[in-house]
């Protein structure tokens, strides 16, 4: 499986039981939205730094975004 699909998948998953939007999300994680829009659709590579912001901005441990939840 490509980790960067995973990782997308479980930002997607949390961000919206959350019910934040992309941008909503972006704004708390510091980033711009169609960064976190090419996250969620596994086609940006985001550093341990850009998970590590993403996991704080959906109050998830980082490793929560890596995890294989077939």
């Amino acid at each position: 499986m490509d980790i960067k699909a995973v990782v997308g998948r479980n930002v997607k998953q949390y961000r919206e039981a959350k019910g934040l939007s992309q941008e909503q999300l972006a704004f708390e994680a510091d980033l711009h939205r169609t960064y976190v829009s090419g996250v969620e659709r596994g086609i940006r590579n985001p550093t341990v730094l850009i998970v590590a912001k993403l996991a704080d901005a959906l109050g998830v441990e980082p490793s929560k975004l890596l995890e294989l939840n077939d």
